[in-house]
């Protein structure tokens, strides 16, 4: 009708597993090789027919445990018994992929007092803190947070020695980023794996309990 403006159009996908429906950014796609192998593909790129799962760790083990992926598909479907562990490290490789792009950028600093200078001044997109790292500098830094007005997310989603490898550094606690560009992909990456992983931005789970440390990702349920 005239002087009405019509929603833009919102492209949905169905979950296999609870049928619902949701934004491809809220899933996982899954897509089937000529040799019956399951391939994630969690840029939703790689050619070929593909099925959708929620984009969360239980979710996608129950697509495979149920034989869900073959059912979709329609054919004879191989999925590894590790293929939630699977989706969970090329979420997290791709967080960290976009971390180091971030830190080319310029958009990163780390170490203690460059972060705490950075929330001072204003301007800082989201914090880093090393799961590992020691309580009372995380708990230093977000008296700083406070101080400063800063309602940046705090990630806690990796180790030391990923935001290491990452950053090219060494002994990696602290980091922040500056807003906008690189960062804010960073931390809609960061968001995924959280959700992925049933916990909230931060590292603690949605219902506020601490999550057992893991020796490669410190931030994974158990």
């Amino acid at each position: 009708m005239e002087g009405m403006t019509r929603e833009p159009h919102v492209s949905e996908r169905t979950c296999i597993v609870t049928r619902q429906r949701g934004a491809p950014e809220a899933m996982i796609r899954f897509v089937c090789g000529p040799d019956g192998a399951l391939a994630p593909d969690i840029k939703a790129s790689l050619p070929g027919r593909g099925v959708w799962v929620t984009a969360r760790a239980d979710i996608v083990a129950q697509a495979a445990r149920k034989s869900l992926f073959a059912r979709s598909l329609k054919t004879r479907v191989d999925p590894a018994p590790q293929l939630a562990d699977d989706v969970d490290r090329l979420l997290e490789a791709d967080c960290l992929r976009m971390l180091s792009l971030a830190n080319k950028a310029g958009a990163v600093m780390a170490g203690f007092g460059k972060v705490a200078e950075a929330l001072a001044q204003g301007g800082v997109g989201a914090l880093v803190e090393a799961c590992d790292g020691r309580e009372d500098g995380k708990r230093k830094l977000a008296q700083a947070a406070r101080r400063a007005g800063s309602t940046a997310p705090v990630i806690g989603l990796f180790s030391s020695l990923q935001l290491d490898l990452a950053l090219g550094r060494t002994n990696v606690i602290h980091a922040a980023l500056a807003e906008g560009g690189p960062s804010t992909a960073f931390v809609a990456r960061c968001r995924r794996l959280a959700a992925y992983r049933g916990v909230s931005i931060d590292g603690a789970t949605a219902a506020g309990e601490e999550i057992e440390a893991k020796p490669d990702s410190c931030a994974k349920e158990g």
